[in-house]
């Protein structure tokens, strides 16, 4: 019976199973990997918004002023591209407006971290073609690593659901559906960039560029229309974390957009898995291609080797800098054009860029958004040291007339000096963009920049930080992105959850002045270079006296 049985079964059914075999196995691994990153990724997304409640009741105590507060915030382009449009008055609307935009955002990153780590990262330095060994299916990876980020969105959806309930189910339910379903959809996303790319760096690098691109293009949209009056800019329905805004919770919700995400989602899963069977593993769809027969001066030592590797990565963020500046610059004018007497809308604006004009503090707001943005890419250069090592390419290179502390130079160079490139390159095109706008690019323009560069001894620091686990603690020194998840996160939604200065001082973003307008001291600026060159030099003793892979 059983011989009957199993030839009723189609080959294609069967090949389907096999594809599948230990998916469950290889998900409970994932899950006992992230058994720390996980749950501190869903608790902070999940209990924010519902932490966020108290605050808004206790500011903002009485429906006038929760209603002149609305009307503010709709009625200027700076803070729209900041937070999105306010669709209501009511406690659960406004927080939506407070936070929404950035949890979507933070589930869409968490999303692409878990699944490029069980995904490509996997293959990439060999476990998993030693699981694929033994019983274990073409798809088994893929497929336990989406359902990890299922789990984790699933527990956030939850999370956020329970935590609103109160201010009213539906719009509860609405808020967890569109941040759980933004974050499966970048997931996926992910998953399709791991099929594509031959290594997780990369694989990384572009699903974090498709989450820049849909945040850039829904500020952009906000900012030129009040989506709250109206069907909305095609800017903002052309980005999907656009459609969860416009899923309106608290605000005569809309379903159909939550549809949008949903068929995104099932659609780049969809992909991922029909690319998963058409490549053996550790195989990519886009290889690096081979070089030319003999090297050419830039290659002739170590530090062109550092720089070949490093550049793709410098070129691809000084790109993403020059458009997100330009964006940001054209949409800062006219802030202080709408102020009033409104202390409720002062105190938010200050809040995030300083207690100067408005106009120059959403200008350090968003400088300080690109900073701790850039946080992502000195800890991936840095980091390159180690995945040198893992891949065991680092020895070739030691074995010859080349010291621990030369190669470590060749990569460190690009990673301390790649953000002044960056940094200014985003600050010309931010006082570009802004100078134009207000007329006055003479005086803009070097201001800009001089506020991108004062954001450099807090990313040294982070930069340190890497450097430092790198050298001593190397087993551990994918922990460094925890310290820049905590970061950007306060940077992001500290001045919106409106935590204490003993939590906000925890960043070293939080000690610098807040550029353009802000009064300048040294102090801060040399003591965070102190504690950079400190960490620093800790992390290259490290390395120069432990033992390389080790």
């Amino acid at each position: 019976m059983t011989a009957v049985a199993d030839a009723r079964v189609s080959p294609r059914a069967r090949g389907s199973a096999h594809d599948l075999a230990g998916t469950g196995t290889l998900l409970r691994l994932a899950l006992r990997r992230d058994r720390i990153m996980m749950p501190v990724w869903v608790l902070c997304l999940g209990l924010t918004a519902s932490s966020t409640v108290g605050r808004l009741k206790s500011a903002y105590d009485t429906p006038a002023r929760r209603a002149s507060l609305v009307e503010d915030m709709n009625g200027n382009g700076s803070t729209r591209a900041l937070f999105g449009a306010a669709f209501d008055d009511t406690l659960g609307a406004l927080t939506v407006w407070r936070v929404g935009a950035f949890l979507t955002v933070f589930a869409a990153i968490m999303s692409l971290l878990i699944v490029i780590r069980h995904t490509r990262e996997e293959e990439e330095t060999g476990r998993q073609e030693a699981l694929s060994a033994g019983m274990v299916g073409r798809r088994a990876g893929l497929t336990s690593a989406l359902l990890a980020v299922a789990i984790a969105n699933g527990a956030v959806t939850l999370l956020i659901a329970g935590g609103l309930a109160g201010q009213g189910g539906t719009g509860a339910l609405a808020l967890g559906l569109a941040v759980g379903l933004s974050g499966m959809a970048f997931g996926g996303l992910a998953a399709v960039a791991a099929q594509l790319t031959e290594n997780a760096r990369l694989a990384r690098g572009l699903s974090s560029a498709a989450v820049g691109v849909a945040f850039v293009l829904r500020m952009a949209g906000d900012a030129a229309e009040d989506g709250s009056r109206g069907s909305g800019h095609v800017l903002v329905w052309l980005s999907p974390l656009g459609w969860a805004e416009y899923a309106r919770p608290y605000a005569d919700e809309r379903w159909w957009p939550l549809l949008l995400i949903a068929v995104l989602a099932a659609a780049s899963i969809a992909l991922a898995y029909s690319l998963a069977g058409r490549r053996d593993v550790g195989a990519s769809f886009y290889a690096t291609r081979p070089g030319p027969p003999a090297a050419g001066p830039l290659l002739s030592g170590v530090y062109g080797l550092g720089w070949r590797l490093q550049r793709g990565a410098l070129f691809g963020w000084a790109a993403g800098f020059v458009f997100a500046g330009a964006i940001f610059g054209s949409i800062s004018d006219g802030a202080d054009d709408f102020l009033g007497d409104s202390d409720q809308t002062r105190d938010i604006i200050q809040r995030m860029g300083g207690a100067q004009g408005l106009n120059d503090a959403f200008l350090a707001a968003m400088v300080g958004v690109l900073g701790t943005i850039l946080t992502v890419y000195t800890t991936t250069s840095v980091l390159r040291l180690r995945g040198e090592e893992t891949d065991q390419r680092a020895e070739p290179l030691l074995a010859n007339a080349v010291g621990r502390l030369r190669w470590a130079g060749s990569h460190l160079v690009i990673a301390y000096l790649g953000p002044v490139v960056i940094l200014a390159i985003g600050g010309l095109a931010l006082g570009l963009g802004y100078g134009v706008a207000a007329g006055d690019l003479a005086d803009q323009l070097p201001r800009c920049l001089g506020a991108s560069l004062a954001q450099l001894p807090a990313l040294w620091v982070l930069t340190s930080v890497t450097l430092f686990l790198v050298g001593v603690m190397p087993k551990y020194s994918a922990a460094a992105w925890a310290f820049v998840g905590w970061v950007v996160a306060l940077g992001w939604m500290g001045p919106a959850l409106e935590l204490s200065d003993s939590v906000m001082d925890t960043s070293p973003f939080s000690h610098l002045p807040k550029l353009p307008g802000d009064e300048v001291t040294a102090a801060p600026f040399l003591w965070l270079l102190l504690l950079s060159v400190v960490l620093a030099a800790g992390g290259l003793v490290g390395m120069r006296r432990r033992d390389i892979g080790g």
